[in-house]
């Protein structure tokens, strides 16, 4: 446990008993006999905390209203500060950033939820939360109201076949689906063997064995038109396999041939990109002009060309040679378009 974490076991052991021996504390928070002893001097210094030495029981305790006699014995001695001076207060707990956002994140989606299964459920647990969210100095309120967390690209949350999806996923049983290719704008009929549900980007996606296709494709549900469940058992794939085709590579889009791309930022956007996690076995460099290069691995290209491009004239694709052709040759489209569009406007 970090340092002001030790200060709040502290307090909650000495307001737990009359007194509090000093093995307990060194076992209760797993620190040395020095440790222990500058933590004490610090909450009394900075916090004002009247911890004192109780000759009778051998011990610590916090000093109440009759009068404390400090002396020092064992360890050491630590007097209470003087009776009309500051009151003893530590900083309030708060929570770190992953821990506010899964607690809003939770409970934005249990407001959300539809009339179901969950109904029952969904009121107390949504009392427990907002009890979490004011556990600190805050009320809870206060929280919700100054802390937003904010879902882009979400691609809406009805999904009529989900239940139908995740069915089969925990089942083990195969799917017919109809589903729509965006990029083609068409609609194929397949049989499927689901593997397992991903949430990415705020959206649902189905990886799972494509007997069409006879290889592993990653849907997204909420592109299924319709969802059956067919009578045979879904073909089984490795846990392994399955990550080296569908998370080996950058994005959703994902396949069995990984290349590395090669980004070059400038030395403005390099200052955020250098600190983002694009794919978990990137590799990045500063360079001395301050340009950033950043090397992540690829199958599709497409959700990488997209993340490419929002950064403009600011990212340089060093390699391969056929996606700087691709970013280049749409970056020429888009500049067609807009002169099009001021010729004919």
């Amino acid at each position: 446990m970090d340092r002001l974490e030790r200060f709040y076991k502290i307090q909650q052991l000495l307001e737990s008993r009359r007194s509090v021996k000093l093995d307990e504390f060194l076992d209760g928070l797993g620190v040395s006999l020095a440790t222990f002893k500058r933590d004490l001097e610090y909450m009394r210094d900075r916090f004002h905390a009247p911890i004192e030495w109780d000759r009778e029981t051998r011990g610590y305790r916090l000093a109440g209203t009759m009068p404390a006699t400090a002396a020092r014995a064992g360890a050491g001695a630590v007097t209470p500060g003087p009776p009309h001076g500051p009151q003893f207060a530590l900083p309030g707990l708060w929570f770190n950033a992953s821990e506010i956002r899964a607690l809003l994140t939770m409970q934005q989606l249990l407001a959300g939820v539809q009339p179901g299964l969950l109904e029952p459920h969904v009121k107390p647990l949504l009392t427990r939360l907002r009890s979490l969210l004011g556990a600190g100095e805050h009320p809870a309120e206060e929280v919700e109201r100054r802390i937003r967390i904010l879902h882009a690209a979400s691609r809406g949350h009805d999904l009529p076949h989900f239940q139908a999806a995740a069915s089969a996923v925990l089942k083990r049983q195969r799917l017919r689906i109809r589903y729509h290719n965006r990029q083609r704008d068409d609609i194929t009929e397949r049989e499927i063997s689901p593997q397992r549900l991903v949430h990415y980007r705020d959206n649902w996606y189905l990886d799972a064995w494509c007997h069409l296709r006879q290889d592993l494709r990653s849907f997204a549900v909420d592109a299924i038109r319709v969802a059956e469940p067919v009578d045979k058992p879904a073909r089984n794939i490795a846990e392994k396999e399955l990550d080296e085709v569908l998370a080996s590579g950058y994005g959703i889009f994902s396949g069995r041939t990984t290349t590395w791309a090669r980004l070059r930022f400038s030395p403005e956007r390099a200052r955020w990109v250098s600190a983002e996690e694009w794919h978990p076995r990137q590799r990045g460099s500063c360079q001395s002009d301050g340009s950033y290069v950043l090397e992540v691995p690829f199958s599709d290209p497409r959700e990488l060309l997209m993340d490419v491009m929002r950064h403009g004239a600011h990212v340089e694709v060093l390699a391969p040679a056929g996606l700087r052709e691709q970013i280049a040759g749409e970056l020429r489209a888009a500049l067609g378009a807009y002169e099009a569009g001021q010729l004919t406007g």
